[in-house]
């Protein structure tokens, strides 16, 4: 989005918030952003802010890199139950769900709740997943993981649309308008709020 821009958002199903007052919300809110994951080459690409909390650089946004260091900012404790659930996930199709903790470089820990599917090619095996993360720190009481699931279930609403949004996301470059982007943010921010609240978590 345009740094210091104050144009407000037109003709967009009737937004008009300035844009700095947008970027402020969505800073604000429970969405980080998103993720894919090549399972083929084996590499996630993530967005500036899926990459800055999982990997604790968010310089690595819009790159290949390995598993790894995919992760590397993810609690210890939630590495091996992690990368276990996450290979059955993708094994079996269909939702990839998943609640765990990151650790920022200043030692906060943050919980986050990874939404996407997994898709196959027409013999069974996996090759790709996609989805989006929501920081769930606020609406987390602390115990157990309640939210854990891989089961290869219909697309519902929701996940049509995240997948959609996350596809309009990534195919937008930086010569698009800002108030398309701003637009396409919000609407992520949404449905963001809409998974975790079905997820049982707001």
């Amino acid at each position: 989005m345009g740094e210091g821009s104050e144009a407000p958002i037109n003709a967009i199903d009737g937004f008009s918030e300035p844009l700095d007052r947008l970027r402020a919300a969505l800073d604000a809110s429970c969405v980080v952003g998103t993720w894919e994951w090549d399972i083929v080459g084996g590499t996630m690409m993530y967005d500036a802010g899926t990459a800055r909390l999982l990997t604790g650089d968010a310089s690595l946004a819009d790159t290949r890199i390995g598993s790894l260091q995919a992760i590397a900012a993810v609690h210890p404790d939630d590495h091996p139950w992690l990368l276990d659930h996450v290979q059955q996930a993708v094994q079996a199709g269909g939702l990839v769900l998943a609640e765990y903790r990151v650790v920022a470089r200043d030692g906060a820990v943050r919980w986050l709740l990874s939404r996407g599917r997994a898709f196959q090619d027409p013999f069974g095996h996996p090759v790709r997943a996609g989805g989006i993360i929501i920081d769930i720190t606020e609406l987390r009481e602390g115990g157990e993981r309640p939210v854990v699931g891989g089961e290869a279930a219909p697309l519902d609403s929701l996940s049509r649309a995240a997948d959609l949004a996350i596809a309009l996301k990534r195919t937008l470059d930086d010569d698009a308008a800002a108030e398309i982007h701003a637009a396409v943010d919000r609407l992520l921010m949404c449905l963001g709020r809409a998974i975790a609240r079905e997820s049982g978590l707001h």
